[in-house]
């Protein structure tokens, strides 16, 4: 059972996702050392997650989840989020795809096209690409992550590095404003940072659960993407912080 101050904790994460101690001590007037006693109590009731000078609501770390897991969750979002993203792709283009359940289904919407380049380190994504004659398909090679169905490692960053392209569309696990871009896996965090620097526009497809998340690897700072195509999810804040960084905001119905 929680007592009356603690539920009033509760109630300001209601449309905050992370409050610092010192905010919640002058809305509620009790002291910082009452309130970092109530955070513990809190987080042991699984209520909330106690971090460094705050809280969050929900944990801001993004776990390494299995392929299949991925695929049944945000599944209308992802879909939307690939739809929208597939409309930003032109005839001629040279795009990379990288690796994930949003990209899998933005190669299933890569239709009507005469001519494209496409780069992937998915497998899924060249398999779902290999029946399309108009598409020609640059599958890296390299280590197999069976968990994700993607290649990683020195074998990939290396013909990677041979390739120049004008568009990215990568999807990633976590989106902080501090920490940057990151995916739960380290060496697939590697990769993506080379995909970023082999391409002149970047788009991260990501829905917004994935803000105000970090994986375990880093990727790169925030400002590296050029835009973001999410869910309408993402809070007005988080919306009006990217679009003063100057990335571009699209909004996938």
């Amino acid at each position: 059972m929680v007592n009356e101050r603690q539920q009033q904790i509760l109630d300001l994460f209601d449309t905050e996702e992370f409050i610092r101690v010192n905010e919640i001590s002058d809305a509620l007037k009790v002291s910082a050392v009452t309130i970092r006693k109530d955070l513990s109590f809190l987080e042991s009731k699984s209520l909330l997650y106690r971090t460094h000078g705050g809280a969050r609501k929900q944990s801001s770390f993004a776990f390494e989840k299995n392929i299949s897991e991925k695929e049944e969750v945000q599944v209308e979002q992802k879909i939307a989020i690939a739809k929208k993203a597939a409309t930003l792709i032109q005839d001629h283009d040279f795009v990379i795809l990288a690796s994930g359940t949003t990209l899998h289904h933005l190669a299933r919407n890569l239709l009507d096209f005469s001519k494209l380049t496409v780069l992937t380190s998915s497998l899924k994504v060249g398999l779902e690409l290999c029946d399309n004659e108009k598409i020609d398909i640059i599958q890296l090679g390299g280590d197999v992550r069976k968990s994700s169905g993607s290649v990683v490692g020195p074998f990939s960053e290396t013909i990677l590095k041979q390739f120049s392209c004008n568009k990215l569309f990568l999807g990633v696990d976590g989106i902080d404003f501090d920490f940057g871009l990151s995916t739960s896996n380290a060496m697939e965090a590697h990769l993506n940072l080379l995909m970023i620097n082999s391409a002149d526009k970047v788009y991260i497809l990501a829905d917004s659960t994935k803000i105000n998340k970090r994986g375990f690897g880093k990727i790169c700072e925030i400002h590296k993407m050029d835009a973001l195509i999410t869910d309408s999810g993402i809070s007005a804040k988080d919306f009006a912080t990217l679009s003063d960084m100057g990335i571009e905001v699209i909004i996938a119905d």
